[in-house]
């Protein structure tokens, strides 16, 4: 599962010219199933949005960055379902939707996820966009903050480029053998 978080001051859905829904200060939170997430994903995805910690804690001085998620503060959040965010241009200039998940799989789970995600805060605070319609969505980024996660993310190919571990490691021991002056 993929989610985007955005720090909002407001945002809002809607469908066909008639509001379906709106929220002040919180989060706007852009949902997308992919072909091999289960329950266990989406209760992850719930519970890490929950948590975040997004705002600044403005009563300490002098205030403490990252500290407070949207229960500290009380927030908001719109869920708003978006198959697009697995979307790949690996092929050529033609989105390919290969790791979304199918229509009724993502259906299911995205209202799995969106009931977890009130039930974990308060079913007042948490509201919809509506699956599957074309939606406008409008907000007023608060930052901005924008922040992906994903429930398994993609492992990074050696990000050092130093080769795997233990050869970092013996690379550095014959670095550092090599630069050894001896000693008299």
């Amino acid at each position: 599962m993929r989610a985007v978080l955005q720090r909002v001051k407001s945002a809002s859905v809607t469908v066909d010219g008639k509001l379906i829904s709106e929220i002040g200060k919180g989060l706007l939170v852009l949902a997308a199933i992919s072909r091999d997430d289960t329950e266990r994903d989406i209760e992850a995805m719930a519970q890490k949005i929950l948590k975040a910690k997004l705002w600044d804690d403005a009563s300490k001085e002098p205030p403490v960055r990252w500290k407070l998620g949207i229960k500290d503060i009380g927030g908001e959040v719109l869920c708003v379902s978006q198959f697009t965010l697995h979307a790949s241009l690996k092929k050529g200039a033609k989105p390919d939707f290969h790791q979304s998940a199918n229509g009724l799989k993502a259906k299911t789970l995205y209202e799995m996820f969106f009931n977890r995600v009130q039930a974990l805060y308060s079913s007042e605070r948490v509201k919809d966009g509506m699956f599957a319609a074309m939606m406008d969505v409008q907000l007023i980024n608060d930052g901005p903050v924008t922040i992906q996660i994903d429930t398994d993310p993609p492992k990074l190919q050696d990000p050092t480029s130093l080769g795997t571990p233990s050869a970092s490691i013996d690379n550095m021991t014959k670095i550092s053998k090599e630069s050894a002056e001896p000693l008299e």
